[in-house]
């Protein structure tokens, strides 16, 4: 079997980690693996084990020409099937290189933004099979009339490995300046609208009020940073709150936070949330997406309703003053991963939707 993947993001946020897993996973399953990717992005310099990679120019959603570079690489390789794992315009245009071609093709769908059903009814007949990252992508495209038998979900996965080693509380405090007493808040998202930033803000003024220890951590990087960062100084949090930016290494600290909070107002499943509990970090985060399989509520973490300050404070402020329920959310959310949230688990699913469309 062989398999061409196109991923089109440029940096190694979630999806594209993903992508290098199951790229790597299949290689180590005797599947000839093919991977196009843009030029120069962080992937292509993260080459996964045992992948070709294919690096070219691709201009997002406006590039049409895309189409017609991709169905060349596709008539050159004459793979078995094309895996698109991303927007950025490889989902369509790489589903109309692939038509082209006369070669089946697949789309990995990692966002629960919704379409409406003339886009779905359009978009989603170039592609033999759907995958979605959560349930909760996929009971969004079904209830926007995409037919059952046509998407399935295989759940993002985690490696557990780099987050299972304990973090050195004061290497950590030192490598971030903050004060040896310091109660740390974690987020670990892209800075755009829908990651929720602007609630955790919101709710930060009265809770260092009463717990003045509390250090707030932002991870990530983009378009609202300026943003982000003016409201953090209007509400006088600049000795609260400290931009880490983008991190590689944020596998080394992320298990030094106490508690890692998710205000997203949607979410296709967080692999963030993931790496957290894996981490053995307890996750505050919404009632939205399909960030309830990445946390269950009670058991390794609360969910509150998005956009809901308030219920955000009292979750925050209920974590920070039990210590004993932070280890026991953390522990069980640990477990939860290693038990349900493999890559060898999502590696075969993947390759069985392969095999059933191969089949078909």
């Amino acid at each position: 079997m062989k398999i061409l993947h196109v991923e089109a993001g440029k940096h190694l946020y979630g999806g594209a980690r993903q992508v290098q897993y199951i790229t790597e996973g299949l290689a180590t399953r005797g599947v000839e693996t093919l991977l196009a990717c843009p030029a120069g992005s962080d992937i292509a310099h993260r080459q996964p084990a045992g992948t070709r990679l294919l690096e070219m120019r691709m201009g997002g959603d406006g590039d049409a020409g895309l189409t017609f570079r991709l169905a060349r690489v596709i008539c050159a390789e004459k793979p078995d099937l094309v895996h698109l794992h991303s927007r950025r315009g490889a989902d369509t245009w790489g589903a109309l290189a692939a038509r082209m071609a006369g070669v089946p093709c697949v789309l990995s769908r990692r966002v629960d933004n919704p379409e409406s059903r003339l886009a779905v009814a359009l978009k989603y007949r170039l592609y033999d099979h759907v995958i979605t990252i959560s349930e909760g992508i996929r009971e969004v495209l079904l209830s926007e009339g995409l037919a059952p038998e046509k998407v399935s979900c295989v759940r993002s996965a985690v490696d557990p490995a780099p987050f299972l080693v304990p973090v050195d509380p004061e290497a950590f405090r030192a490598e971030f300046r903050l004060p040896q007493d310091a109660l740390v808040i974690g987020v670990v998202a892209q800075m755009i609208p829908r990651k929720g930033h602007r609630y955790l803000f919101a709710a930060l003024p009265e809770l260092v009020e009463h717990y003045p220890e509390l250090q707030v951590l932002v991870f990530g990087q983009g378009p609202l940073e300026a943003e982000l960062r003016a409201d953090v100084a209007a509400r006088g949090l600049g000795g609260t709150v400290h931009f880490a930016g983008f991190r590689h290494d944020l596998a080394h600290w992320i298990g030094g936070l106490d508690l890692l909070v998710h205000p997203a107002e949607m979410e296709g499943l967080g692999v963030s949330l993931l790496q957290a509990a894996a981490a053995g970090v307890p996750v505050i985060t919404s009632r939205a997406g399909g960030l309830p399989e990445a946390v269950q509520d009670g058991v390794t973490g609360i969910l509150c309703p998005p956009g809901d300050v308030p219920a955000l404070a009292a979750a925050i402020e209920r974590l920070v003053a039990d210590p004993v329920l932070r280890t026991q959310y953390g522990e069980a959310g640990r477990a939860r991963i290693l038990a349900e949230f493999s890559i060898d688990g999502m590696v075969e699913g993947n390759l069985a939707i392969y095999r059933k469309v191969l089949g078909q």
